[in-house]
């Protein structure tokens, strides 16, 4: 800002820290003020749709993610025991997510479909298929709306059939993950059919 500085905020209860470390304390981490990449990451993921709210599985995969980021930081230096993926659970969630990926998903379905607590979910899910159930769920929808986009869909009409909230938060997306803008993507897919 030319005047001065802007300041976003992101508040995370200690409690679902402590559940997304399989019931531990928060860490205390002894330097508040730190260069770490990986929190940066974070961060800057947590506030790409701001002021839009996050969605519930986005939700879940920052303040997982935060969660083992600040145990590695933490004065103890004790992380989580993690155990075997549960290979199973986390397909029956992936083929839940293909099949509704356009709508906003809450929690406690993919805990339903997976038996596991949303941050142990989130930990398999990543182990299995090196992604968060929300990234890859955002995936699912910009492979469609690359479809629909192809076939000449207008770009509003391919956002709302594919979740996102408007034209804008699509195209945030969809030049994040494909280095292009959902409209170069129109004009490049007519020119090859």
């Amino acid at each position: 800002m030319a005047d001065g500085f802007d300041y976003r905020m992101l508040y995370v209860d200690p409690g679902a820290v402590s559940a997304a470390l399989d019931g531990a304390r928060p860490p205390f981490v002894p330097e508040a003020v730190a260069e770490d990449p990986a929190l940066a990451s974070l961060l800057g993921e947590a506030f790409a749709d701001f002021p839009r709210a996050l969605e519930p599985l986005a939700i879940d995969a920052i303040v997982g993610r935060l969660a083992e980021g600040l145990a590695s930081r933490a004065d103890s230096g004790q992380r989580p025991a993690r155990g075997t993926t549960s290979h199973r659970a986390v397909e029956r969630v992936r083929d839940f997510l293909v099949a509704e990926a356009p709508r906003t998903i809450a929690s406690e379905e993919l805990e339903s479909v997976s038996g596991l607590d949303r941050f142990a979910l989130a930990r398999h899910f990543r182990a299995a298929f090196g992604t968060s159930p929300h990234r890859f769920q955002i995936g699912r929808r910009l492979a469609q709306a690359r479809t629909m986009i192809a076939r000449g869909i207008p770009l509003s009409e391919a956002a709302a059939a594919t979740g996102f909230a408007d034209q804008s938060h699509l195209t945030r997306h969809f030049s994040a993950r494909f280095g292009l803008t959902p409209g170069r993507w129109a004009v490049l897919s007519r020119r090859v059919v």
